[in-house]
Parts: C-alpha cells; sequence; structure tokens
C-alpha cells in the first residue's frame, strides 16, 4: 500500500488494540524468557552471580527496546500487529524512522511510572505489582485513545500523539508488510 492509501485508513478501535496489547504481552513472554534466562542460567550457573533487580530491568528494557524498534522499522507491524491487521505509521503514511521509532517506545512506556510510583508508595507484593502491570497495559493506557480531541476520528494514543505516529487498521486481505 502507497503511504497514501496508509493515512487514509481507519484507526482500530478499542477492543481490537486490548486484543492486540493481549497478544503481544503473550509474545512478549517468550522473547523475555529467551532475553532473561538464557544469560542468567549462564551467570548463575557458570559464576554462581545474578543481576541486581534494576540491571535486569534495564536489560529487558533494552531488549523489548530492539524487539519493538527493529519491527517498526522493518514492516510497521509486530507479530501481534501483524495478526490483529494494524500497522503503526508515521503522520504522512511511512513506515517509521529508527530515531521515531526510539521515541514511540519511550512514550509507550510511561505507563509503567505511575505503576513503580503506586508500588512504592502502596507496598505491593510481587502479584499484586504484576496485576497491576497487566491491567494498566492491557486496559487503562489504551483508554488514552479517548483523549484525543483534536482528531477524535482518528483516536490516537498519547505515545502515538508526542511521537507523532499512527495505528490504523488495515482491510482484511491486504499485504501486511511493507
Amino acid at each position: 500500500m502507497t503511504p497514501a492509501q496508509l493515512n487514509a485508513l481507519p484507526s482500530p478501535q478499542f477492543w481490537r488494540r486490548v486484543s492486540c496489547v493481549l497478544y503481544e504481552q503473550l509474545v512478549l513472554l517468550g522473547v523475555i524468557a529467551l532475553a532473561f534466562l538464557v544469560p542468567n542460567l549462564a551467570l548463575g550457573i557458570l559464576f554462581g552471580l545474578a543481576l541486581p533487580g534494576w540491571l535486569t530491568f534495564l536489560y529487558l528494557y533494552g531488549v523489548l527496546g530492539i524487539y519493538f524498534i527493529w519491527y517498526w522499522t522493518k514492516s510497521g507491524q509486530t507479530l501481534a500487529m501483524q495478526t490483529w491487521r494494524v500497522r503503526i505509521i508515521s503522520q504522512h503514511g511511512y513506515t517509521l524512522a529508527r530515531r521515531q521509532a526510539f521515541w514511540r517506545y519511550v512514550y509507550g512506556s510511561l505507563w509503567i511510572l505511575p505503576c513503580i510510583l503506586l508500588q512504592a508508595l502502596l507496598q505491593l507484593q510481587k502479584w499484586q505489582i504484576i496485576e497491576m502491570l497487566f491491567t494498566v497495559a492491557l486496559f487503562i493506557w489504551p483508554l488514552s485513545t479517548y483523549l484525543d480531541r483534536v482528531h477524535p476520528l482518528q483516536r490516537q494514543s498519547l505515545p502515538d500523539r508526542f511521537a507523532g505516529t499512527r495505528l490504523v487498521e488495515l482491510p482484511k486481505g491486504a499485504v501486511t508488510l511493507s
């Protein structure tokens, strides 16, 4: 599809976004398991070492950043986005440049900050933290699409507005890769 055709496509509805995020979380479980287990098992078995929590967080944040930025700059779609026929494009309908994809990833992960603050204030336990992160990522963050008063028909989330990107829903039968 041409950039003009992509730019004319509608934004995905709320439940399509939620379904895509849920599927993305399942895919990311595999990415995180591989990225986390391989180095940690090697460090633990070979040297009896374990990475501190903050370093593990930064490492996994970087791995996930590479995952998203690579997919967004190559085809505009992660594996979950391909399944749900959702594509991320620039404001002019093009696939994202690395810089724009980087900032979209940074803005897209801002939802973690209130979760960290709530965890510190409420002294949440491990399972409560996981439940909170899951709920915010799956339901509350996608609701930010309803805050778009400038382009209410496009319904873009806060990260998309900050990064100058758009999510569009591809029509059935459309070729998903650029």
